[in-house]
Order: structure tokens, then C-alpha cells, then sequence
């Protein structure tokens, strides 16, 4: 009987640590649904509590503040995305040009056409009232893919596929299809939808393009 009751004891204990283990995602998860319906300044930390299923203390047991639940956020969607393209760039022993391809499906699956975008409207709608918010995002974001767009056009000139044009100067405008369609999605996709496997065959097309020796 003792043995039944120490048994029983042990899976109760495991599944209260798995439960706790998966709480800071689930706190992430409310938290994005709550800055997707109100935005950065108006979550409040007790609304995304309440739809965690939590007390608003638990929160600051994993994220002593909103801007680091937002940061938090950012991190699980967009960097963790960003370190996956890293990997692809630094293995990736095929054509450049079907390297970019796949950083920008990839990109488009993760961000554009997913909750992540949300985030993007709120650095662009919020950023002069918060400024940590864009210099979170320019640190974390920005930056990481300028230099991951550059390694990737380097290696391109390199092995002789891509030509040292304009583009390979500004990286970064390689992206611009990108935003477009992060905005439409999150402007006017009720009016008028935007269908991302053409947009992203024809933003494919302008670049590549425009990159080929």
C-alpha cells in the first residue's frame, strides 16, 4: 500500500514539473494574444494572467516586466527563426540561389504567415511611444538578418552564381517584398487577402534576378 501511494506520489510530482516547465510558453502564448487584441499599451499583465489560467504573480516568477514578456515573445517567434536560418546558411552546400529560397520560405512560413507578424505591427504602430521596442527589435532582429542576408549574397558572389550589383551593397532591401506582405496581412487582409505562395514565388523572382551573375 505504502509502495502504491510513493508511485502514485512520483507521477503527481512529474506532471506538476512538466506543468511547470511549460508555463513561461503558455504565458508567451496568452501574452500574444492579448498584444494582438490591445496592443503593447493597453496589455495589461492581469489580462494575460487571467487567460493564462494563472495568478499575475506567477508572471513575474519568469518576466519581471510587459516589455520582457514582449521580448520574450519576439524571442520565440522571430529570433528562434533566425537561429534555424543561421544553421541553413552555415551548412547549407548547395546553389546559393536555392539557399535564399529556402531562408525566404522559411521566413514567410515562421513570421509573415504566422502570429509573429503580430509583433511587427506593434514595433511599427507602438515604436515612437516605446522606443525599447524598436531597439529591442534593431538589436535582436535587424541586425542579425543584415548580416545573414550579407553572408548569404557574399557566398553568392564568391562561388561566381551572384553578380556585385546594388543589391549586394544593401542586403537588407532583399526583404522589402517581405514587409510588404507582413503589412498587407496585417492591414488589409480583410478587404483584400493576399495569397503568399504566389506573392513569395514572385518576390523569388525579382530577386533572384536581380542577383544572378
Amino acid at each position: 500500500m505504502e509502495k502504491k501511494k510513493s508511485d502514485t506520489s512520483s507521477v503527481h510530482g512529474k506532471k506538476r514539473q512538466r506543468r511547470k516547465d511549460e508555463r513561461p510558453a503558455e504565458i508567451i502564448e496568452a501574452g500574444l494574444l492579448e498584444f494582438a487584441e490591445n496592443g503593447f499599451a493597453g496589455t495589461r499583465l492581469s489580462d494575460v494572467a487571467l487567460r493564462a489560467g494563472v495568478v499575475k504573480g506567477t508572471i513575474y516568477r519568469y518576466f519581471d516586466s510587459k516589455e520582457a514578456l514582449f521580448q520574450a515573445a519576439v524571442a520565440s517567434r522571430i529570433v528562434s527563426t533566425l537561429d534555424h536560418v543561421e544553421d541553413l546558411v552555415d551548412t547549407y552546400p548547395g546553389p546559393t540561389d536555392e539557399l535564399l529560397k529556402r531562408v525566404l520560405q522559411m521566413i514567410y512560413e515562421k513570421i509573415i504567415g504566422s502570429d509573429a507578424r503580430i509583433l511587427i505591427h506593434i514595433v511599427i504602430a507602438e515604436g515612437a511611444r516605446f522606443p525599447e521596442i524598436p531597439a529591442y527589435y534593431h538589436r535582436e532582429i535587424i541586425s542579425k538578418a543584415t548580416v545573414l542576408l550579407d553572408r548569404i549574397v557574399r557566398r553568392g558572389i564568391e562561388r561566381g552564381e551572384f553578380r556585385d550589383g546594388p543589391a549586394a551593397k544593401v542586403p537588407i532591401v532583399l526583404m522589402a517584398p517581405a514587409i510588404l506582405a507582413a503589412v498587407w496581412k496585417l492591414t488589409f487582409e480583410q478587404v483584400e487577402p493576399l495569397a503568399l505562395d504566389p506573392f513569395i514565388e514572385a518576390h523569388m523572382d525579382i530577386i533572384l534576378n536581380g542577383l544572378r551573375a
